[in-house]
């Protein structure tokens, strides 16, 4: 079911090489926290941003943002990824050490990618023309350590702080975005001020285009939902993003960007940009259906987030849970 409203354009609009590089350029923050920096846009998370973002919280809601970790999704045949494997190591059935059966124990393990479902991009998940963040090129990581800077662990202690949900698909009409939209700078400015709520520096923000809901509403799996063509941000919500000067962007698709890219000449233009210019964390499959509702029916689209990544020396991405409080 379509809804009758129908704001924004959400249209791909072509960008080459060079216009990706002129954005990249202007939106470097290389050497703004110091040489030695790993942390990009998380410094702006300062205690005074925490503090205000706590009182955010009016209801003591709290929403899981998070998609289950299971073998069923959300990767699909042919995706770069598999999906968590669980398998249990002891069950309260096993022979236990002792006498008698009045103590027994279980205990499980799971094997996954870190970034199947649910997570982080961290800084060194990206290159471009062979450096990523502040200027560390391809050594930084390697088979043996992973990564030996911007790992996201840096992220460990800075991503709590206030949420913003741009709800794109509520707010141009649709109950989910089509495969080809793309969805730009303006998009979401116009979408922030009909939802009545500023995006500001230090905040991370959400954009949800539905594509968790119409997996769902097809009721066939996840289907292609990792891998094939999605909605998402085009190249130009980069200036949306950079001058508001925010700390991360998450999604509820697999990649964050329109999908196909708007670069016939460059894969994941977007993450160039924004992980490996301007120090800005990506967030993908975060499942912001019962969040949108609720904004909604409130009307008010800012919260607590907490959003931790897992303490993996040298990982170059993690899985989360992340929480949003209201």
């Amino acid at each position: 079911m379509t809804m009758s409203i129908r704001r924004g354009d959400l249209r791909k609009r072509e960008h080459t090489r060079a216009s990706v590089e002129a954005l990249a350029e202007r939106y470097r923050t290389w050497g703004e926290w110091g040489p030695d920096d790993e942390v990009g846009a998380a410094n702006r998370v300062t205690p005074e941003k925490v503090l205000a973002a706590t009182r955010e919280v009016r209801r003591g809601e709290v929403f899981s943002l998070a998609v289950p970790l299971d073998r069923a999704g959300p990767q699909s045949a042919g995706s770069l990824r598999a999906n968590p494997q669980h398998v249990m190591l002891v069950l309260p059935t096993d022979p236990w050490p002792g006498e008698g059966d009045l103590q027994r124990f279980s205990d499980d393990a799971v094997y996954m990618p870190l970034q199947a479902a649910t997570q982080w991009d961290g800084l060194c998940h990206a290159f471009y023309a062979g450096h990523t963040y502040n200027g560390r090129d391809t050594s930084s990581v390697t088979a043996g350590h992973g990564a030996k800077y911007n790992s996201i662990t840096n992220l460990r202690d800075r991503a709590v702080g206030r949420g913003v949900l741009l709800d794109v698909a509520r707010w141009s009409g649709h109950e989910h975005l089509p495969p080809d939209a793309s969805i730009q700078a303006d998009d979401l400015a116009r979408c922030a001020a009909d939802q009545g709520v500023e995006v500001g520096e230090g905040d991370f923000v959400l954009v949800r285009t539905g594509e968790l809901a119409r997996i769902r509403d097809a009721g066939e799996g996840w289907g292609r939902y990792a891998g094939g063509p999605a909605p998402g941000l085009g190249v130009g919500a980069a200036e949306f993003l950079c001058d508001r000067r925010v700390s991360g962007i998450a999604t509820d698709t697999w990649g964050m960007e329109a999908i196909p890219y708007e670069t016939p000449d460059l894969i994941a233009p977007l993450h160039a940009i924004l992980l490996v210019h301007a120090g800005i964390y990506i967030g993908e499959i975060w499942d912001l259906e019962a969040l949108a509702d609720d904004c909604a029916d409130d009307g008010t689209y800012s919260f607590l987030l907490a959003a931790q990544p897992l303490t993996i020396t040298g990982a170059v991405g993690s899985p989360i849970n992340p929480l949003a409080i209201k």
